[in-house]
């Protein structure tokens, strides 16, 4: 490493390579550095199988010279490598095709709330490799307790700092940490003829927010053991409830559909349908960077953008798609915070919870379904058609009777957008993308 190099810090070498950028010709120039350490443990039937902990730095830039764009990334930080680099990009945006649509954000002054977002948790720095490990071989010991538990995919334990910066030649230069702790276990039951696999994980940013391995362990043999013993079901319309994690499953291709990536490249079936009722008027979706300790929290996007609370859909009527600076362009709408790479991602992406408890939605199926795994692919945004291979639990009578396998859910999201006829009080915040229990009034189900 050059002893020039040594003398910069993450910010004077952002600062650095945006004014070089400018120097050589470019018009205009974005730089992201990064820089965090990872620590991971995998234990499988209480031995390590895989253990990592390192640190990582990397710089990235994006420049746009005569409306053409070139890109390149690093993970050497020598200032005459990074110095290179941008040249050999200014040379081949020169033999790129001009787009009108590129360009930074116009971005006026922002201050950003970073002990309210609470991010960070200074306590990851300070838990021990052992007591890092020790946390996975407890998980998996105490599922692997439960006699009927026949065999583990291993217990998980990570955790991850990271420092971004991000600066442009329009004068932005700001920075950030962030934590992320997960620890989570994957487990088997039955035997050769009747296999079932079950796992449960928790993902938080503060370490003293995850669930404990009491828990974890707990809820993954639940999902395990509940499986055992399914029965096919004939194929017929049913009312369906959606557990929490298909939910946002669910939610997730309804991202994919708003995203301004879809909408200006009319990949979706909701094209021109802003401020029209796509959904039943239960349905309130919210995109939020700014929700404190949630893992799709930021203060600014990937683009410097501040991140910010946008209503999706009101009401069952769609207020805003998600876009970057670029989608909005080919829009003619303004960014909404949500720029991810080069593309467009969640922050916090979610259904509001509604007023049903999970246990009155099981009680008002008299015949139907709770789902609880969905696999394969089967998802086109163009149309909104869903066909995935399902698991789940059947009901009669508002009572759980048996798992039911090897079956294929059918639907359209626009029809399960208007026939959501029950909303969860049990919204909990797992990932970027989240949602509480859901009643479907009739999906099909292709089973025997």
């Amino acid at each position: 490493m050059s002893t020039a190099h040594k003398r910069l810090s993450l910010l004077d070498l952002a600062e650095h390579m945006v004014a070089y950028g400018i120097k050589k010709g470019a018009d205009e120039i974005e730089v992201t550095v990064q820089e965090g350490s990872e620590f991971s443990v995998d234990v499988r039937l209480g031995e390590i199988e895989n253990l990592i902990e390192a640190g990582s730095r990397y710089i990235s830039f994006r420049l746009n010279k005569d409306n053409k764009v070139a890109s390149a990334t690093s993970s050497d930080m020598e200032l005459e490598t990074l110095e290179r680099l941008l040249e050999h990009a200014l040379t081949r945006a020169t033999l790129a095709n001009p787009d009108p649509f590129v360009g930074l954000p116009k971005l006026g002054s922002s201050t950003f709330e970073l002990e309210t977002l609470q991010l960070y948790d200074p306590s990851v720095s300070e838990i021990s490799s052992e007591s890092k490990i020790a946390l996975a071989h407890q998980t998996e010991a105490l599922a692997l307790a439960v006699k009927e538990i026949s065999n583990s995919h291993g217990a998980s334990f990570e955790t991850r700092e990271i420092r971004s910066v991000l600066a442009n030649s329009n004068g932005f230069l700001h920075s950030y940490p962030e934590t992320f702790c997960l620890l989570g276990v994957g487990l088997q039951a039955g035997d050769t003829n009747n296999l079932v696999e079950g796992y449960w994980s928790s993902g938080k940013r503060f370490f003293q927010d995850l669930e404990s391995p009491e828990e974890i362990a707990h809820n993954a043999v639940q999902r395990t053991l509940r499986q055992l013993n399914p029965r096919k079901i004939p194929t017929q319309n049913i009312p369906v409830v959606f557990e929490p994690e298909m939910t946002s499953w669910l939610l997730g291709f309804l991202f994919s559909c708003i995203s301004g990536v879809s909408i200006y490249n009319h990949a979706s079936f909701l094209v021109d349908r802003m401020g029209t009722q796509i959904g039943n008027k239960l349905i309130h979706v919210v995109d939020d960077g700014l929700l404190p300790r949630k893992l799709g929290s930021a203060p600014f996007d990937s683009e410097g953008v501040p991140c910010r609370q946008t209503e999706v859909i009101t009401d069952g009527i769609l207020k805003n798609y998600l876009c970057n600076t670029y989608a909005a362009k080919k829009l003619d709408l303004k960014s909404t915070g949500n720029a991810a790479g080069s593309g467009v991602g969640p922050s916090n992406f979610f259904l509001k919870a509604g007023d049903s408890s999970p246990q009155a939605m099981i009680k008002s199926l008299d015949k139907g379904m709770i789902l609880t795994r969905v696999l394969g692919h089967g998802l086109n945004p163009i149309t909104g058609d869903i066909s995935r291979g399902a698991f789940g639990l059947w009901v009669e009578k508002g009572e759980i009777v048996y798992p039911v396998s090897e079956m294929t859910i059918s639907g359209n999201l626009g029809t399960v957008l208007n026939t959501m006829d029950m909303v969860g009080d049990d919204l909990i915040f797992r990932s970027s993308i989240s949602g509480p229990s859901i009643r479907i009034a009739e999906l099909t189900l292709a089973g025997t």
